[in-house]
């Protein structure tokens, strides 16, 4: 196991700094990109980027540059949503993605404002859609940056730094504990495991926004019940 893995971290540190940093911000624009994030795993991309972190200088250059690549392809998205938007909920490629998902990020933006924006970026699905929604309301873009960027930053320092700290303890390990591998591949599993329960964490705390509100219950007569009542 340590064999293959050193292997494998050493192929991915091999490759020029500059390179990974590119491909890394790269990847990560493709992911929050609108409609493209769906489907592309940038989040694998930053944490095989982040492994090969040798210093603090190129874990802040990698994390500079996922978050520009990240605030770019939001930005396509929330530019895309000014000036095209309904015809790209029309198209072939927003209807794949169903007007229920539309609809409920419509709704998050409306009844949550900017919060639904920094939140998109730890929710499924909604990460890649609330740009575009953002781009379709009234919001300024320079009030939509200041709700994403803090959750950009947040974003890629959990990914790169949990990344890079697991590389580097494999490393001081592989040569005294044969079963350092597995120790590495543990931490990165459990590490994609919190983050999965911290979504659905979110997304079970703000159910309430993103879920349609239920009919109001009607009385014999035909009127409104209060249900306070």
């Amino acid at each position: 196991m340590n064999e293959i893995l050193t292997w494998l971290l050493d192929a991915v540190q091999s490759v020029d700094p500059v390179l990974r940093t590119v491909l890394a911000g790269v990847a990560i624009m493709l992911e929050t990109s609108v409609l493209i994030g769906l489907f592309f795993p940038g989040d694998t991309v930053v944490i095989v980027a982040g492994t090969a972190v040798g210093s603090v200088g190129e874990g802040v250059l990698l994390g500079v540059a996922v978050v520009l690549g990240a605030l770019a392809g939001e930005s396509i998205g929330f530019l895309l949503g000014r000036l095209l938007g309904p015809r790209i909920r029309a198209s072939r490629l927003g209807r794949r993605i169903g007007e229920a998902n539309w609809v409920r990020s419509e709704r998050y933006l409306e009844r949550r404002g900017g919060p639904a924006i920094f939140l998109s970026r730890f929710l499924p699905v909604l990460h890649s859609l609330v740009p575009l929604t953002v781009g379709m309301s009234g919001y300024s873009y320079r009030r939509f940056i200041a709700w994403t960027l803090p959750a950009c930053i947040v974003w890629s320092s959990l990914y790169i730094g949990v990344a890079s700290l697991a590389a580097g303890t494999y490393r001081e390990l592989a040569d005294r504990i044969h079963y350092a591998g597995y120790i590495f591949v543990g931490v990165i599993v459990l590490f994609l495991v919190l983050m999965v329960l911290s979504k659905r964490i979110i997304q079970r705390v703000e159910r309430s926004h993103l879920d349609e509100e239920p009919p109001p219950a009607i009385g014999p007569d035909g009127t409104p019940l209060d249900v306070k009542d």
